[in-house]
């Protein structure tokens, strides 16, 4: 019989961590998904009905009376499921369900930290987040840091003493290098999407403050007006109600024809294929996903000094690192890869560097491994 595991995410679309996997663990697990309810369940069946699937409600937010209900529940279900292993991802799945499966007495728990917020934060908000840092690690037999920034910061803040280690090079699902892959129909859309003798430059993400939007806006208009074959996509979607942007970068986006808002793409590869230059300005990541897309769509990249981006983005080879909330630094980098010899130079190196350390088979065979090692 295999042996059962349960892998749990806070919201269902965060299980898209594990559905690329999803094949090669089932050959050897018992493989129960576990997660809140949502539409994104609904797509996930059709593409593996063999797949059975747990729905927990579970806020993303704390929510004192809520999450005890959860924790509850999940209890429950651990009890009647016997698992063997509980592996959970993102935040508050972590917390709930390292305590739960502790309580439900699973033996093998497994956390795996995609990033972290606290570094950022202050104040009693700081306190409180190392402090359910410290009891999803308290609870749980095995922690994964996706990256050795995450890494770094889980041990000098004291958040753990277990010892950790980063599975292979970073990064918890890779990249499948055949679907992020410049092929003709890739390319057909892109072509739709391009201006020649145009340099673009494309984020990818939330359109909010903490993804320094604020900061790669201005950068951009100024690089604009002194540079006008210029362009900036932002492909994401806004979340005003969570972490607005500031009133004059709504206005500029608003403005300058030459800021292209895509919003939310289910497909990033044509808009990807389009630009010239990547950017991440964020203030903060785990394993940064986009830029490994990017990476293997062949683009230069910017990025910020943050943890998981400056793991994939080596200065000088595949792209540059500036310093996070800083205008002028990306106004800068910026302007350095309008030369066509410095995107050049970069865009050769991009690819070969991703597939070097992040493909999906190689992720996926540390992971078998490491699975391997604890059951």
């Amino acid at each position: 019989m295999k042996p059962k595991i349960i892998r749990a995410c806070t919201v269902p679309q965060s299980l898209s961590f594990v559905e690329g996997m999803l094949d090669e663990l089932q050959e050897r697990y018992d493989v129960v998904l576990l997660s809140s309810p949502g539409p994104e369940w609904m797509t996930l069946r059709s593409r593996h009905p063999d797949v059975r699937c747990i729905e927990v409600a579970m806020e993303r937010h704390i929510a004192p009376l809520k999450d005890i209900a959860s924790l509850w529940h999940l209890w429950r279900v651990f009890r009647h499921e016997k698992p063997r292993m509980v592996h959970s991802m993102t935040p508050k799945a972590g917390l709930l369900c390292m305590m739960a499966a502790w309580a439900a007495r699973v033996p093998v728990r497994v956390h795996t930290f995609t990033g972290l917020v606290f570094p950022t934060a202050k104040g009693i908000s700081k306190r409180i987040l190392m402090t359910t840092d410290s009891i999803t690690c308290a609870c749980a037999t095995h922690v994964i840091p996706e990256g050795e920034g995450v890494k770094r910061d889980l041990l000098s803040h004291g958040i753990t003493r277990k010892p950790i280690n980063v599975l292979g090079h970073g990064s918890c699902k890779g990249i499948d290098l055949v679907y992020f892959n410049r092929n003709t129909e890739v390319m057909a859309k892109a072509a739709q999407l391009r201006q020649e003798g145009i340099v673009t430059f494309i984020a990818i993400g939330r359109l909010v403050s903490d993804k320094g939007i604020n900061e790669l806006v201005e950068a951009f208009l100024q690089l604009h007006q002194q540079h006008p074959a210029t362009r900036l996509i932002l492909v994401g979607e806004e979340e005003q109600q969570l972490d607005p942007l500031k009133p004059t970068t709504l206005k500029i986006i608003d403005d300058c024809e030459a800021i292209v808002t895509a919003g939310q793409q289910a497909d990033v590869r044509p808009w990807l294929a389009a630009a010239d230059v990547a950017v991440l300005a964020s203030y903060r990541e785990g394993f940064p996903n986009v830029v490994l897309e990017a990476g293997a769509m062949g683009l230069p990249q910017i990025v910020t000094d943050v943890n998981g981006a400056r793991e994939i983005v080596i200065e000088g080879h595949n792209g540059t690192i500036v310093p996070p909330c800083d205008a002028n630094a990306l106004h800068s980098a910026m302007e350095q890869l309008l030369q066509p010899k410095v995107r050049a130079k970069y865009a050769a190196e991009a690819r070969p560097l991703i597939a070097s350390r992040y493909e999906r088979s190689y992720v996926m065979r540390c992971l078998l491994d490491f699975y391997d090692k604890i059951l």
